[in-house]
């Protein structure tokens, strides 16, 4: 199902912010019905899935797909032939693993690269220190081009720490822009969900990914709880 009222307040909350902003669908446990529907009703959206094994069930070539969860590098190969932009990348491997498959297919993979701006430990990212450093790392690849950064913060509520940390963020943002380095254009802020979306776009976030927003609650099938797929 998906919640008309609810996507009409995104947009209308995107063309409060004055500037244009990637509206990116998160369709994680969302039925291929759902996914037509959804695009049916507005499709300049962008699909994006946290897991390999439901982005190769769901994938449809008319519409555009982004990957947006934490990736493993042997599921790589699964979808870099799909995907116009990975969100998540955030290590040495999994760059190199990006790069070897890339140009298997002749492609020059865009991806941002995640940063772990609350250093929570279950999630990825690199941290805010290092960006700088990892980012120079990724000009030996060149079938890589690095479009930005990736966030997921922490669940804060509309709190001074969640606005520290996205204001944090928005200074990394911007000062990677100072950065001349090969396949390296600062023009994505992936940052804000559900939760959130208001606050990132704030603090400067160009590209938001929504899912309980649209969706309402998923409802988690015991077979998909820690099924690797991420």
């Amino acid at each position: 199902m998906v919640y008309v009222d609810h996507l009409r307040q995104v947009r209308e909350a995107v063309a409060e912010c004055g500037r244009e902003v990637a509206v990116v669908a998160a369709v994680k446990m969302q039925t291929k019905e759902t996914v037509r529907e959804l695009m049916c009703l507005a499709p300049d959206l962008i699909l994006g899935e946290n897991r390999v094994q439901e982005l190769t069930a769901k994938y449809d070539p008319a519409y555009r797909w982004h990957f947006i969860g934490q990736l493993q590098t042997n599921k790589v190969k699964y979808i870099i032939d799909k995907v116009e932009l990975i969100h998540s990348l955030d290590r040495a491997e999994l760059a190199r693993e990006i790069e070897k498959q890339a140009a298997k297919h002749d492609k020059v993979q865009d991806c941002l690269v995640e940063v772990n701006m609350g250093s929570e430990i279950s999630k990825g990212g690199v941290a805010p220190d290092d960006v700088t450093e990892f980012l120079k790392t990724l000009s030996d690849y060149p079938h890589i081009r690095v479009r930005g950064l990736m966030s997921v913060l922490p669940n804060l509520g509309d709190t001074p720490e969640l606005r520290a940390l996205y204001a944090s963020l928005q200074e990394l943002f911007e000062g990677t822009k100072g950065l001349s380095l090969p396949g390296y254009s600062a023009d994505i802020l992936s940052a804000g969900m559900s939760g959130d979306y208001r606050i990132a776009l704030e603090y400067g976030s160009n590209m938001i990914r929504l899912g309980r927003t649209l969706f309402g609650e998923r409802i988690y099938p015991a077979a998909a709880v820690g099924d690797g797929n991420r």
